[in-house]
């Protein structure tokens, strides 16, 4: 089964770094929070007091401020998914540990599938949703999202954070296009290449290299949305708001030495972090 889902030896490697990056402490010592963990980034100001006080609980107070921006980062990209009622299905792909699923379906009621190449997040989500005593509404699944094996025209919204860098746009929006209902609604958020300087920056090659990924240029995005009947109806450039995660990221234990090429990329204006939203039509 698993030659099947991972087809080519680029997905073999990604989902091998996925499958051995389990005790990375940036993802876990932030979702250990509030016990839910996310695979992305975050936006909005950081509170400065969190940098006075007591020594001992700095490290701390840093990361439960750095969990507070990813959580809102989720939550911006929830709000753009449209009405969904709780007889409605959506789709997380690229699913990670299950975070934003499990923040889906507290708001929405609804049922929620996830899918990832990762069998350890796989497990790692299902394992959060069956403790929270939901795991009826909120599944995850080994699985391609380019190749879901879910039915057709089922979905009110899909979405991915930060996961279409590892795909081919056109493969993965079709694929989203035969899940959606008319009407529907994708969302993503993403970091991508200024077509203008991004593909000869340096701090973009070097984000690529450390994440086993293939950042696409900005238009890329727009070329496959609108081959597969996906019309964008909002575009949120979110580079300025994501900046301060970083910063204050850079100044904490859990810094793993890519803060200082996405700094550079964000100010050097060569990578941009956007969330599109499309209907498909």
């Amino acid at each position: 089964m698993t030659s099947t889902i991972l087809r080519t030896d680029f997905e073999k490697s990604v989902a091998a770094y996925w499958n051995t990056n389990r005790d990375d402490p940036v993802n876990l010592r932030l979702g250990e929070v509030d016990d839910l963990y996310h695979h992305h980034y975050g936006i909005g100001p950081y509170d400065p007091s969190i940098l006075d006080g007591p020594a001992d609980t700095r490290e701390q107070r840093i990361i439960a401020e750095l969990h507070r921006l990813e959580s809102a980062q989720a939550d911006l990209l929830l709000d753009h998914l449209g009405p969904i009622g709780p007889e409605q299905l959506i789709l997380d792909g690229g699913s990670g540990r299950g975070g934003t699923s499990i923040m889906a379906h507290q708001r929405f009621g609804c049922e929620v599938d996830g899918v990832s190449i990762s069998e350890y997040q796989v497990g790692f989500a299902n394992e959060q949703a069956a403790r929270r005593g939901i795991a009826d509404k909120v599944r995850f699944h080994f699985r391609n999202m380019l190749e879901t094996q879910l039915p057709g025209n089922t979905r009110q919204a899909i979405w991915t954070n930060e996961t279409t860098m590892y795909v081919d746009l056109f493969d993965l929006f079709a694929e989203f296009a035969r899940l959606l209902r008319f009407g529907g609604r994708y969302v993503c958020i993403t970091g991508c290449a200024n077509d203008v300087t991004g593909l000869r920056s340096k701090a973009v090659s070097r984000i690529n290299e450390h994440y086993t990924c293939d950042i696409h240029p900005r238009s890329q995005y727009f070329k496959a949305l609108a081959a597969n009947g996906l019309v964008p109806i909002n575009v949120v450039d979110l580079t300025a708001a994501t900046i301060p995660y970083w910063e204050l990221r850079a100044r904490s234990e859990v810094a793993t030495g890519i803060e200082e090429p996405f700094l550079t990329a964000y100010r050097e204006n060569s990578f941009h972090y956007l969330l599109i939203a499309a209907d498909r039509i």
